[in-house]
């Protein structure tokens, strides 16, 4: 069964089009042209600004052109994460979808569910003629996921709406109100390259089994982190042993929690049987502290060819032991909402390459001073190991606001349907809301979305009845949506 066979089909058949369209972020423009056609052949007014947004606007339907105007907002780029063993170019490959149960799957990769779910309910909104709404724009931004950079360059007087509903959040039956802000720190250890001292053989170290995840969303789970795994194993070896790294790679995105990290390194011939022993022990350590959240774990040392160079000593202990005391994972818990991720960190990406380690971290946070503290700290770590370090992309968070109107409609329309009051959340990840209200201060925002389980993942997957319940739940707000005063 092919997932344009699913219910309600005027999304399913839109989100299985998004699938066949690569589109990772900054690599997006394909999709782009997809969207700027679809508005323009459904002769709606469409727009592509100059840094790649595509807005498009649908007329009120009659008697509808005294409601406030609705912007359905959602981001055009996916996040291209794949186990090491499945074969994808995210440029120019299409999603292999697959429907297990209750739900929607990639095949080895991520699905693209965040966000084309909401691209896809979006699409279907502009083009059906059987609703009742008042005056609709969509707004797909680009980049969301790597840099926020479609929200951030938008101008502001482009979006005529008075209401904007963001279509990126992961939990049917939930309204969020809030988010958290972000801010990247990059640190980078220059090296020097030199001989494989004589005596010593080739080996690569792999740190795999994890499930990885979203930083934002699944940094309370507890999952690994495979650089934090790595330097674990690392340290003893290279201090105990008198390993030497040639190189080291762990994590590819800074919004998603690595998976799984390598390192080649070369070590004395005699130290085989030792080596083998500190890679057990620290496993079995790993087994049991991850019993509940990552079980399938697993760290092993194998023969390779011996590399030609190896990194020098000082810079690769000072990283190792940087990378080892670096902040991860959550630092602090909200006082204002409780189970609400207050402060966190994502150590993301350490790899080396023509001479620089590099170590890159997303920083979250609901309290801009926490995360300029977190920033702080994080530096302080790296430099006292001789990297410079740099923080760039910050982004404010988004302040709740109780009195919205839309949240108002939103839960009565919510219990009409289901019978049931929505949960009013914040949200522990980067929505674009709190960049867009910056530009756009009138704006009235809320978030919501199907349910989605571990995105930025190859595990990601969408529930297919969240989906049909969703929809039917967007149709009735558009219906609702406050008048003008």
């Amino acid at each position: 069964m092919s997932i344009s066979e699913l219910k309600p089909t005027r999304v399913w058949k839109n989100f299985h089009s998004l699938t066949q369209i690569p589109r990772p972020s900054k690599k997006e423009g394909k999709a782009v042209l997809f969207l700027e056609k679809f508005g323009k052949d459904l002769g709606l007014e469409t727009i592509k600004d100059e840094i790649g947004n595509v807005i498009i606007r649908k007329p009120a339907t009659p008697g509808m052109e005294n409601r406030k105007g609705i912007i359905l907002q959602a981001h055009i780029d996916m996040v291209p994460q794949k186990n090491s063993d499945k074969v994808h170019n995210f440029e120019t490959d299409p999603i292999i979808p697959r429907i297990v149960d209750e739900w929607v799957y990639a095949t080895g990769t991520t699905l693209g569910a965040d966000n084309g779910m909401g691209l896809a309910v979006a699409m279907a909104v502009l083009e059906a003629k059987d609703l009742v709404h008042g005056p609709v724009e969509a707004l797909f931004t680009i980049d969301e996921e790597t840099g926020m950079t479609g929200a951030r360059l938008l101008k502001p007087g482009i979006l005529k709406g008075d209401i904007l509903i963001n279509l990126d959040s992961e939990d049917e039956g939930e309204l969020y109100v809030g988010c958290a802000g972000g801010l990247d720190a990059t640190a980078k250890f220059t090296y020097t390259e030199e001989a494989v001292p004589a005596g010593m053989t080739g080996y690569k170290l792999s740190i795999t089994g994890l499930k990885g995840g979203h930083s934002g969303m699944d940094i309370i789970l507890g999952r690994g982190n495979a650089n934090k795994s790595m330097v674990r194993v690392l340290l003893p070896l290279i201090k105990e042993l008198g390993a030497r790294v040639a190189s080291i790679e762990g994590g590819s995105l800074r919004n998603a929690i690595p998976r799984e990290a390598f390192a080649v390194l070369a070590l004395p011939k005699s130290k085989e049987a030792a080596a083998m022993k500190i890679v057990e022990e620290h496993l079995a350590g790993m087994k049991f502290e991850l019993s509940a959240q990552d079980p399938d774990v697993n760290v092993t040392l194998v023969p390779c060819e011996t590399p030609s160079k190896v990194i020098d000593a000082k810079t690769a202990l000072n990283a190792v032991l940087a990378v080892y005391a670096c902040p991860n994972g959550v630092e602090r818990m909200s006082d204002a909402v409780p189970g609400l991720v207050e402060t966190s960190n994502n150590l993301a990406i350490v790899k080396s390459e023509n001479g620089v380690i590099a170590v890159k971290c997303l920083m979250r946070s609901s309290v801009d001073s926490a995360k300029d503290m977190l920033g702080a700290s994080l530096s302080s770590v790296f430099e006292l190991a001789g990297a410079q370090v740099e923080l760039t992309g910050g982004y404010p968070g988004w302040k709740p606001d109780m009195n919205s109107a839309i949240l108002s409609t939103m839960k009565d329309v919510y219990k009409k349907l289901y019978g049931t009051e929505p949960k009013v959340m914040a949200i522990h990840a980067g929505l674009e809301c709190g960049i867009l209200g910056g530009t756009y201060p009138n704006w009235d925002m809320i978030s919501c979305g199907p349910t989605i389980r571990s995105p930025h993942s190859p595990d990601e997957r969408v529930n297919i009845q969240t989906v049909d319940k969703w929809w039917n739940y967007v149709v009735e707000v558009l219906k609702a949506a406050p008048v003008k005063k």
